[in-house]
């Protein structure tokens, strides 16, 4: 069975990479699937078949934020039970919050495929690529159950700070997407061309083969969360476990919902400007991922660290886990921010093939990249106070942030300076909750009295 290892003897900064690096390197491989098959689509299908799946990104995304609130608040419970070498505890946890993903995820196939074509309208899909983001989005609400699983999954186990397992999964889903999707969009070694839905199916074979290969191999290593007898004994909805993981997960689910809610608005200010300005939209999105993965990396670092110092019962690690990670992003993401600048126009030629579109997506990239390291700052300290427990103020700041200073800015700066306004509103956003969760968190949460969860 595997034990708990004494971390807490090491050098925070080297815990700290033993985290990070297979993190990063799993949160680009997930990102990389994705921009896979934007270049795949963008490049095969063309600029209006990358517009249809474009508007499926937020949709998605509002679904995948539900599980990620999920996977939050069980992530917490499980570092602060690991911390405690309470391994059965961790099997609990770990028990309720999949099974309350697979009931999300079930939800999403039923009514996001029922519903997708009065969805998508509703968002303004430009008329002449409605059809084809119709079918993609069907096909991507029916695969959810299972990417929503693999999605808690692999948060879970990060919660134990197993985070090579997440890097192997992910390694093995993308590869076959990188050699399924071009086949079925093409029709090759005799599959039928799929077209646009290419994308949706391979990403549906290479989820199922990582999950296969995670439980072969966690069982195979002994791990706390392996799919034996007793962790499928824990397969049910714990109501003592279920309230505390909703007691953290909920405020964070419902941050990320309204972040979903946030982006679906300004998708419908990207789309009234047309298909190529939908097309700039997803491509521009594509490169910030990039950016912002191993900014919430060591956000997510950060509070594991947190929650097992806590449960370990060495809170006084809390303050030099945050300096850490700070530090880690100034020259992490700055680093990353300034290759995106310098390769913005290499970057984005792999999806747009119009040089027109191509221009204005290089344009709005510029306006905001820089606030990426911004948002890094606040979704440290966010993460640092997660890991005791205290989500209320810190996701109403970001909710606050979002509705008042995100929506409002996008709208009239977007009135004054038009599709470049819409990018201009997240730098003040960003900014605006740096300072009030640093306030927060200086002026009340540091002479709070920090006491275990489980």
């Amino acid at each position: 069975m595997q034990t708990r290892s004494p971390q807490r003897q090491k050098p925070l900064w080297r815990i700290y990479l033993i985290f990070l690096v297979p993190m990063v390197l799993s949160n680009f491989l997930q990102g990389f699937s994705g921009t896979l098959n934007g270049i795949y689509i963008g490049q095969m299908l063309g600029t209006h078949a990358l517009a249809a799946i474009a508007g499926m990104f937020p949709v998605v995304f509002f679904f995948i934020s539900l599980v990620i609130g999920v996977g939050a608040g069980a992530s917490v419970l499980i570092g602060q039970a690991w911390g405690a070498n309470e391994p059965e505890k961790v099997k609990t946890i770990a028990g309720t919050a999949l099974m309350l993903g697979i009931s999300i995820g079930l939800l999403a196939a039923v009514f996001g495929s029922l519903f997708a074509r009065p969805a998508l309208q509703a968002l303004g899909t430009p008329p002449d690529v409605l059809e084809e983001a119709v079918s993609y989005a069907r096909i991507m609400m029916l695969i959810m159950p299972l990417l929503l699983v693999f999605v808690l999954f692999t948060q879970l186990l990060r919660g134990v700070s197993d985070t090579v397992s997440p890097l192997l999964a992910l390694l093995l889903s993308t590869s076959v997407g990188l050699l399924l999707t071009p086949a079925l969009i093409r029709g090759w070694l005799g599959f039928a061309p799929m077209g646009i839905q290419s994308a949706a199916l391979a990403g549906l074979v290479g989820n199922a083969l990582a999950m296969a290969y995670l439980a072969i191999r966690l069982r195979r290593k002994q791990h706390v969360l392996a799919p034996d007898r007793a962790m499928l004994g824990a397969l049910r909805l714990n109501t003592v476990v279920l309230r505390k993981v909703l007691r953290i997960g909920l405020p964070t689910g419902l941050q990320m919902v309204v972040i979903s809610i946030s982006e679906l608005a300004i998708l419908t200010l990207v789309n009234r400007h047309g298909s190529d300005a939908t097309a700039a939209y997803g491509a521009v999105t594509q490169i910030v991922n990039y950016v912002q993965f191993p900014a919430l990396s060591i956000a997510i670092t950060a509070s594991i660290l947190g929650a097992q110092a806590i449960g370990g019962g060495h809170t006084e690690r809390i303050s030099p886990i945050l300096r850490t990670g700070l530090v880690i992003n100034f020259w992490l993401t700055g680093a990353l921010i300034v290759l995106g600048y310098l390769l913005s126009h290499w970057l984005l030629g792999l999806f747009l093939t119009s040089p027109s579109v191509l221009a204005q997506a290089e344009h709005l990239l510029h306006i905001m990249l820089w606030s990426m390291l911004v948002f890094g700052f606040q979704a440290i300290v966010g993460g640092i106070m997660r890991a005791s427990g205290v989500v209320l103020v810190p996701v109403s700041i970001s909710i606050l942030c979002i509705l008042v200073v995100q929506l409002p800015a996008a709208y009239l700066l977007s009135a004054h300076f038009g599709l470049e306004g819409v990018w201009m509103a997240f730098p003040i956003t960003y900014l605006t909750m740096l300072v009030l969760q640093t306030t927060f968190y200086r002026q009340v949460w540091r002479h709070k009295k920090i006491e275990r969860l489980v």
